[in-house]
């Protein structure tokens, strides 16, 4: 039960930030594509770790300080938003997954096809 409690309060976290992230001055976060693929929270509803994703790689790192440097006002949002005894402290992980995914989807569009009489399929 409680893990379910958990699941909704991550996923209302994930929905809070998105928005929030939108109204950001921050040049390094408006100026990126940012996605927040998952939350999780610890179970005391202390700590909540962002995994967040960004299309281009060579502003992921400038845009994570940004994000940690906008931590404070988020998290004051964050608590404005949702009506939770304790707002999480918000901890920002850089997540590769669909970049990692694109890399084997390209990797796995340049295999060649072979028919069974040994010639290159078109």
């Amino acid at each position: 039960m409680a893990s379910n409690r958990i699941g909704r309060i991550n996923e209302e976290i994930q929905k809070e930030l998105a928005s929030l992230l939108r109204n950001l001055k921050d040049p390094r976060v408006q100026n990126t594509m940012i996605s927040i693929t998952h939350v999780q929270t610890t179970p005391d509803l202390r700590y909540a770790k962002v995994f967040v994703s960004f299309l281009e790689e060579g502003k992921a790192a400038d845009a994570l300080k940004g994000l940690k440097s906008a931590g404070g006002y988020l998290r004051r949002e964050l608590g404005r938003a949702l009506q939770l005894r304790y707002t999480p402290e918000l901890v920002w992980e850089l997540d590769d997954s669909i970049t990692y995914g694109a890399k084997m989807m390209k990797l796995i569009n340049s295999l060649e096809v072979k028919n069974d009489d040994g010639t290159d399929e078109d």
